[in-house]
């Protein structure tokens, strides 16, 4: 038995022991071969150590499964411009945040609107959230962490039809949300090991820190609340009030959703991005009570509908074509291949491992 990070973790090896919550939630039984899909679900809850068997025979070398569709990706045009003015944007939201908290300059919101919105000017050809997950590096840092949330909220906005000032506060929302993190310690927020109950109850506090930086700002209301609720959940197992349904609003509701996607399709050192699939079929079994009916759904089901006709690689080693989409299993659409169409929702055994 030995004790590892969750950042070296690699699909084949065994839990030693089971796995719990910071509440005392089961998350993996002792005795699990892990995969790429359950070492995700750990890194989802913040489990940064776990200990596995020593067996050797039981860790085969992990096959970059997404590595051929990833490096396509990263060859194309778009990606390469996309990145240039991420990195640009990331480097003046960090400028301009730190001379806000350390020098108490005022926030010029509209500047730093425009310096974001003017990276979202792609073409049609590439797909945004793939170009997201195929760019970030392992342990993303808060302001990119926060410019993906911004971006994808503003995607999502659209999804929901909502007009041109509903999308500016949606992304607004977005970029915000983590700006508390600033107040925690470094090494707190980079700790390698499982961080203490002191130290998770401080890390908890950065909504309110978030709120406390901006509440005298022009702000309006519904951003700062979105920077104070996006970690409440609608069933109430959220945090810090626990509140619940309509007491939360509608943008901490979308950034609550597009933070927990970002950091389920973050790459890692084991991996490349998790494939859009594997990341909806967590949310689906973790339970969507979490969430706003309606905007979760909204959200898996154009995120799913981006990949109609896409070529994916199945579990049991077939290629073929997403040719359906379930609204009842999002992440089990219906496969078209070379031996005929393959139902995923009627075959829990298989699942799809990769875009290719």
């Amino acid at each position: 038995m030995r004790r590892i990070k969750t950042s070296e973790l690699v699909p084949g090896m065994i839990t030693a022991e089971d796995v719990y919550t910071y509440n005392n939630q089961l998350i993996l039984p002792k005795g699990l071969i892990l995969n790429d899909r359950t070492i995700t679900k750990l890194a989802y809850y913040s489990i940064f150590y776990v200990k596995v068997e020593d067996s050797p025979e039981h860790a085969p070398a992990h096959i970059p499964f997404e590595s051929t569709y990833a490096e396509r990706l990263k060859k194309n045009p778009e990606f390469k411009k996309f990145r240039k003015d991420f990195e640009a944007d990331v480097d003046n939201f960090k400028s301009v945040i730190n001379d806000v908290i350390e020098k108490g300059a005022p926030l010029n919101v509209d500047e730093l609107m425009d310096h974001t919105l003017n990276i979202l000017d792609l073409g049609t050809t590439t797909n945004l959230f793939d170009i997201l997950h195929n760019m970030r590096d392992y342990d993303d840092a808060t302001y990119a962490h926060s410019m993906n949330v911004a971006l994808i909220c503003n995607v999502f906005a659209r999804w929901m039809r909502m007009n041109d000032d509903e999308i500016r506060l949606a992304t607004m929302s977005g970029l915000l949300h983590d700006i508390g993190k600033t107040q925690i310690p470094d090494t707190i927020i980079k700790k390698p090991g499982k961080l203490t109950d002191d130290e998770y109850d401080l890390v908890k506090t950065h909504p309110q820190e978030g709120y406390r930086i901006l509440q005298n700002t022009s702000l309006s209301q519904e951003v700062l609340n979105a920077v104070l609720m996006h970690h409440e959940r609608c069933d109430g197992t959220g945090y810090p009030y626990g509140l619940t349904g309509e007491r939360i609003g509608i943008y901490a509701k979308m950034v609550c959703i597009a933070d927990v996607y970002d950091a389920m399709t973050s790459a890692r050192i084991y991996r490349g991005p998790l494939c859009p699939f594997k990341a909806i079929a967590l949310f689906e079994s973790e339970g969507l009570q979490r969430y706003d009916p309606g905007l979760i759904m909204t959200f898996l089901e154009n995120v799913v509908n981006t990949y109609l006709l896409n070529s994916v690689r199945l579990s049991n080693g077939l290629i073929g074509k997403i040719v359906f989409v379930h609204r009842e299993k999002l992440s089990a659409p219906t496969i078209q291949t070379e031996h005929g169409f393959l139902d995923l929702s009627i075959h829990p055994d298989i699942a799809i491992e990769a875009l290719v």
